[in-house]
């Protein structure tokens, strides 16, 4: 089935439904979201763009991204999406990798891929007057999104996402996340090329309203503003941006009025910011734990669980990511993919209808990730008697001292109690005698001038005197990638020329 047959049926069922705001204004009903994307596919099959085609989206978020994205489903074509923070040459390099037939991108974007063997067509030179193209036929494995993964430890790999895939994250996020009504709305304040324009599906399908943000971004003012004003506002948001919500929330006096919900995932969530955050706004969370290879789909945290706490266990809940969604197993495994007992910490694997049937043109890569029908997905976790799973760290992450294993996540949750930290990263740090030693990336907060003295009691006050950092390093801030997610990698090589 094609996933743009819900437009059309949103279309056909409430034509005169409010669908795509840019900021306050209403931009387009649902009758006229869907024949607008309906004239870009059959503008984009006048291009020579047929079924099994990819098609590149260089685009900021602006209301025409869910156009694009729907008109080249409706021509039967998959989509790449790529971050519009990523340099032109980087944008060049996926789309080359996908094959892209042609890629639509933001005017300003257009310009930065200077590569002559690419097509690169920006919105405004779009014909969204020519003759709409019917909704194309398409099976459920086929191709629909080929997403690119972030890329922190080499190139990226391009993930197959299909449409069976897509409408199974769906269904799984009304059972699993919360239910959808046509007077929702979905706010797109994270990147359109991941998890917030994954999230438009389930609103598109029950004709609900979708918000962008003037800004194109993460403006906090801005989303108390508009949350305000268009009520009943759901939205995507990594950890860092739920952390400055609850700084600018406080500074303004704001109680999160208009939010429905914000759905978190794309990192750790640190106990500490979570509970700020549900202090400040009220029951308006839910997590969710996912990989591009399991698109927003593996594990979800209620509501409930994110602000209750007066079960016996509320604690170490809050510090899991929830239990498997509907449809997915989840097991952990050794390093040989067997399968280990409860309470084990082990390699997170997955299997289900919303993990990715490979890699595109990377059969190596496939063989490695997808082990005898599981999803290898290089975190480390464990699962309780109850089904809950608590991550520690990527495996590449983890710390092994003089034989014995850290996980750095644990280290940074306790020097996060520290009022003079704002953010923090811990790696391994090559180590001649004990092989790798701990140390720490502290960011402090504007009022603290904090000493290693003060957080090296602090930890010994906490955890055991092994896990605390031998070194702390203080640093204006993180280094991280498109998506929020610091980039460990670019710590560790500080050091890798040093020793």
């Amino acid at each position: 089935m094609n996933l743009a047959l819900w437009l059309q049926r949103a279309a056909q069922t409430g034509p005169t439904r409010p669908a795509l705001f840019n900021g306050f204004e209403l931009v387009a009903d649902y009758a006229a979201f869907f024949n607008r994307a309906a004239c870009l596919a059959g503008w984009l099959r006048a291009q020579g763009v047929t079924a099994d085609d990819r098609v590149g989206l260089f685009m900021k978020n602006q209301p025409d991204y869910l156009v694009a994205l729907f008109g080249c489903w409706i021509a039967g074509a998959a989509v790449v999406p790529i971050n519009a923070k990523l340099h032109g040459k980087e944008a060049a390099w996926i789309l080359q990798d996908a094959g892209a037939k042609l890629c639509l991108a933001s005017p300003v974007l257009a310009d930065a891929i200077t590569d002559g063997n690419l097509r690169v067509v920006g919105l405004n030179s779009v014909d969204f007057t020519a003759d709409p193209l019917p909704v194309s036929d398409r099976q459920a494995d086929d191709l629909a999104w080929l997403f690119y993964t972030s890329g922190t430890t080499g190139r990226p790999k391009g993930v197959m996402i299909t449409h069976r895939m897509l409408a199974t994250m769906t269904f799984s996020y009304f059972t699993d996340v919360e239910p959808v009504t046509p007077d929702d709305a979905t706010l797109y304040a994270a990147p359109m090329s991941h998890g917030a324009g994954l999230y438009c599906l389930m609103h598109v399908l029950k004709a609900a309203r979708h918000i962008h943000p003037p800004s194109g971004g993460f403006d906090e003012a801005e989303i108390f503003d508009l949350a305000r004003y268009h009520d009943r506002v759901q939205m995507f948001a990594a950890p860092t941006m739920v952390k400055r919500l609850v700084q600018v929330g406080k500074a303004r006096g704001e109680d999160g009025a208009g939010l429905r919900s914000i759905i978190y995932a794309g990192g750790p969530m640190y106990q500490a910011d979570i509970i700020e955050a549900v202090e400040l706004f009220g029951p308006k969370f839910i997590q969710i734990y996912g990989q591009g290879e399991c698109p927003m789909g593996i594990s979800a945290l209620s509501r409930h669980d994110v602000a209750d706490r007066h079960h016996p266990r509320w604690s170490e809940r809050l510090a899991s990511v929830g239990r498997a969604q509907s449809p997915i197993e989840l097991a952990i495994g050794d390093e040989a993919g067997n399968l280990l007992p409860i309470g084990r910490v082990g390699e997170v694997m997955a299997r289900g209808d919303t993990v990715m049937s490979g890699y595109w043109q990377a059969p190596e890569a496939t063989a490695k990730t997808l082990v005898n029908g599981w999803l290898r997905t290089g975190d480390m976790g464990s699962l309780d008697a109850d089904g809950y799973l608590t991550l520690r760290d990527r495996s590449k992450d983890l710390i092994i001292s003089g034989g014995t294993k850290i996980y750095p996540r644990e280290v940074e949750e306790v020097l996060l109690t520290h009022s003079g930290v704002a953010e923090v990263s811990v790696i391994g740090r090559p180590d001649p005698e004990w092989g790798e030693d701990v140390v720490a990336f502290v960011v402090r907060t504007d009022e603290a001038a904090v000493t290693p003295a003060e957080l090296d009691a602090h930890c010994q006050s906490q955890i055991a005197r092994f896990k605390r950092p031998k070194d702390y390093f203080f640093v204006p801030e993180l280094p991280k990638n498109n998506y929020g997610k610091v980039l460990k990698t670019e710590l560790r090589s500080r050091f890798m020329g040093e020793t």
